[in-house]
């Protein structure tokens, strides 16, 4: 069942720590979180969720476990930074705050799926062969945002907001992945798919290697 987000009216960073998250959006937190890492699709302590209401952001703090996301593990900050609570939510804030900017988005989810983030290394795109990834996803761009560069680094989040314009979701090479959704559980069949279409590729190409082609 999608839940929809429900929007509120607030100023920015009015009441940042004070507010309570409702439990179906802090059940979403906890269902996509732990579905993420039993796929496989994030290490113990990697990768970050957020939804957005009408004036602030939930996201996972810095350093949370996806598979066992508890209520202090989810934070309220603004959509517009800094802030006083910005310490504590995940490294790729900037990020996420750069894709609510950009695009309409209710959620967003980054993670580090194994295959896709392996063919980000030797693509510039991904295109899927399988029908339901093909349907789903179309293209999806990889963007060199540089190996050197801090997580949520301002380079990262222009790259990545700019692509998800157009896209529902686009690979950071040698990084991961970044989805948009009304929902996060919209978001995670984007991030699932892309998984299953890059696990079909990585296969179909043979090896990594340099004789695999370009798309």
């Amino acid at each position: 069942m999608l839940i929809s987000h429900a929007f509120d009216d607030k100023s920015p960073n009015e009441g940042l720590g004070r507010n309570m998250l409702d439990e179906a959006t802090f059940s979403a937190f906890r269902d996509i979180g732990r579905d993420l890492f039993l796929r496989g699709l994030v290490s113990s302590h990697a990768g970050n969720l957020s939804v957005r209401t009408r004036a602030t952001i939930w996201i996972t703090r810095t350093g949370s476990m996806l598979g066992r996301i508890t209520h202090e593990d989810v934070i309220e900050v603004g959509q517009v930074g800094p802030g006083p609570l910005d310490s504590r939510a995940s490294s790729e804030l900037a990020v996420h705050r750069a894709i609510y900017g950009a695009t309409g988005a209710g959620a967003v989810i980054h993670a580090h799926p194994p295959y896709a983030t392996l063919l980000s290394m030797l693509q510039n795109e991904l295109l899927p062969v399988d029908l339901e990834g093909y349907r789903v996803l179309g293209r999806v761009l990889v963007k060199n945002t540089g190996k050197a560069k801090a997580a949520g680094a301002p380079e990262s989040a222009g790259a990545v907001s700019e692509a998800l314009k157009e896209h529902r979701i686009v690979l950071a090479k040698g990084h991961g992945s970044f989805a948009r959704g009304e929902t996060l559980e919209a978001a995670y069949m984007a991030t699932s798919s892309l998984e299953a279409s890059s696990f079909y590729l990585y296969h179909l190409l043979g090896q990594p290697g340099p004789g695999i082609p370009e798309q």
